[in-house]
């Protein structure tokens, strides 16, 4: 087993008992490949679903400098070999608000994942 499934199975570990109840299920949705007809102005793209599952949490407001983290973004951590797809910039995850409970759907401003590519880190906002 090398580095990467160890990190892997830590972190799986800690996501099924210590922060189970902080862990939600998201969805993440983009347009796929398609043709763009200006005449009509329709296209022939077809949306693409991928799920996965993550903690989400506020920014310290130390980090909010109002440029690259603006007030309200949130952090998505999620496990990369449970996340269906590659997250992108544009990408919209669909996931259980903090603050409501309710369902909310945000758009990916930054993906990012650890050199041993056991997770990601993506910055979120509305």
């Amino acid at each position: 087993m090398g580095l990467l499934d160890d990190i892997q199975a830590d972190l799986a570990e800690a996501f099924d008992d210590d922060l189970a109840d902080a862990v939600s299920a998201f969805t993440g949705t983009y347009m796929g490949p398609g043709m763009w007809d200006p005449v009509s102005e329709t296209t022939t793209a077809q949306p693409v679903t991928y799920t996965g599952r993550g903690v989400l949490d506020s920014y310290d407001s130390r980090r909010i400098d109002g440029l690259n983290i603006m007030i309200g973004d949130l952090l998505l951590i999620c496990l990369a070999n449970e996340v269906d797809d590659r997250p992108a910039v544009g990408h919209q995850i669909t996931v259980t608000d903090l603050i409501t409970g309710q369902q909310a759907t945000y758009r990916i401003v930054s993906p990012g994942i650890d050199p041993a590519r056991a997770h990601y880190e993506i910055q979120l906002r509305k």
